[in-house]
């Protein structure tokens, strides 16, 4: 008589929270990258790199 191999363990399910989700800061709550300019040297070339990096996307 053969017994049955032991079952493998499951991974746990992850717990649900109830927490409220307006009571804790994202990501995007904060003034971080807003207004942050990398020091101007006098560029041209760098210039137009940060007005394309930061031209909006229906400008194209």
């Amino acid at each position: 008589m053969s017994t049955a191999p032991a079952p493998e363990p499951r991974d746990p399910k992850p717990a649900l929270v109830f927490d409220d989700p307006l009571s804790q800061q994202s990501s995007d709550d904060t003034d971080r990258g807003w207004g942050e300019r990398a020091e101007s040297t006098g560029d041209s070339a760098a210039d137009l790199k940060r007005f394309l990096d930061e031209k909006p996307p229906h400008h194209i």
